[in-house]
């Protein structure tokens, strides 16, 4: 007489939502406030509104947290603005920062 062996698969209810990270930009003065404002609105698709007033925060606090997001998106996302940064001629400083 064969026995049946069934096997019983728990899922790992244990998941971590993956770490956050702050996305900040620090001011210069050379980038140009027009250029702050594109990257923010081609990168992190921003309206020219509030790109305007993280820009306007950035150059009168020195910087400002400009986003708020898992650490590989926030890493590429800080690696094309500062590729983008630096195909225009800007030193365009851009942290990460584990929220």
């Amino acid at each position: 007489m064969a026995t049946a062996t069934e096997t019983i698969i728990k899922p790992n209810m244990n998941l971590k939502e993956p770490s956050q990270y702050n996305v900040i930009y620090m001011n210069d003065e050379i980038t140009t406030m027009e250029f702050v404002v594109r990257s923010l609105v081609e990168v992190f698709g921003y309206t020219p509104e509030t790109a305007m007033t993280l820009t306007l925060q950035v150059h009168e606090e020195g910087s400002a947290i400009v986003a708020t997001l898992p650490h590989e998106v926030a890493e590429q996302k800080g690696a094309e603005v500062t590729l983008m940064a630096r195909n225009n001629g800007f030193p365009l400083e851009v942290k990460l920062q584990r929220v």
